[in-house]
């Protein structure tokens, strides 16, 4: 079973540790981010399960970096903070926040949220599979429950890797995924030979799916960045 990934954004080097040796002795997986910067970069690029965010941090304010992730993403953020006025909290839930927890906080309390946040998200990956056993974009339909491919009612004949790839791009329409959440997600490692690889192989896979490659209608390249499925109206 995959462990849960914890993005932690934290500029206090001892409640830092204190939650990094917490995490550590629970079983779960954690990166650590000291701004507000590196935070937006570390969750763009390692896609984690949930963030746990300080909101006074010494480059952005944590509201700007809500804001920032809520553009691209839905990923739970679990506020951690030491502001505890009513209207703190309301204001973070109202940018985006998932759940408030305030400092000082218990270790106790702090997994039990993070348990939470699990079952919830356990749930919805649950509705997701239950209420999208196809996966339709203009000509081309998936049917995740056969493993099987189609493009203008013709089966399209794809690699495990081709057909993880595409599975990957269609659940996240209309986002751009990264090399590495890519890489990630398709390997289970970043090295460069795995971005090499899947250059090689989205090119393949484009192959099969345009009719144009000059003029993708599926799968937009972000140079330097990673690739987009497209929706196709």
């Amino acid at each position: 079973m995959d462990k849960t990934s914890i993005l932690i954004v934290e500029d206090d080097p001892s409640i830092r540790n204190l939650m990094t040796t917490t995490l550590k002795a629970h079983g779960y997986l954690f990166l650590t981010a000291g701004t507000g910067e590196a935070a937006i970069l570390a969750a763009a690029s390692h896609n984690p399960d949930i963030v746990l965010l300080d909101l006074g941090l010494p480059d952005i304010d944590g509201m700007e970096v809500i804001r920032r992730i809520r553009t691209w993403s839905n990923m739970p953020i679990i506020i951690i903070s030491a502001r505890s006025e009513d209207s703190d909290k309301i204001d973070a839930l109202d940018a985006g926040a998932d759940d408030y927890l305030t400092k000082p906080f218990s270790v106790d309390e702090l997994l039990a949220r993070i348990r939470t946040t699990q079952r919830r998200l356990k749930l919805l990956h649950q509705e997701d599979a239950e209420n999208q056993p196809r996966f339709v974009n203009g000509d081309l339909c998936i049917d995740y429950a056969a493993g099987s491919v189609f493009l203008r009612n013709q089966e399209l004949h794809l690699t495990p890797i081709e057909y993880k790839l595409l599975c990957l791009l269609s659940r996240n329409i209309g986002k751009v995924l990264t090399h590495n959440y890519i890489t990630q997600n398709i390997w289970g490692s970043s090295w460069e030979s795995d971005i090499a690889s899947l250059r090689v192989y989205m090119a393949t896979l484009r192959k099969k799916l345009e009719s144009d490659p000059d003029a993708p209608a599926y799968i937009q390249t972000h140079i330097g960045v990673g690739y987009k499925m497209l929706k196709v109206s």
